[in-house]
């Protein structure tokens, strides 16, 4: 993985922009000790897919912890709230 500072990059985002696209290469801009990423396309669409799928166990986790403590009528919830 290739390493570059904001100041090369700027003179030479057309060329990285290539190279990435070319070489599958990821590419980290640095800029006061604090970086960025240029990444293929396909590399973003994998990660989605697996923050996606991550998500989706939790939220399946969540509904079976639900599925599992009784729950609150909505009759019961509007007597609790006074309604």
């Amino acid at each position: 993985m290739t390493r570059i500072g904001a100041t090369e990059a700027r003179a030479k985002w057309a060329d990285l922009l290539d190279h990435v696209m070319f070489s599958r290469e990821r590419i980290i801009i640095e800029r006061r000790n604090k970086a960025v990423a240029i990444v293929p396309l396909e590399d973003l669409e994998l990660l989605q897919k697996l923050e996606d799928r991550i998500d989706a166990r939790a939220a399946q986790a969540a509904l079976d912890e639900m599925g599992e403590a009784p729950g609150t009528t909505w009759e019961e919830f509007r007597k609790e709230l006074g309604l």
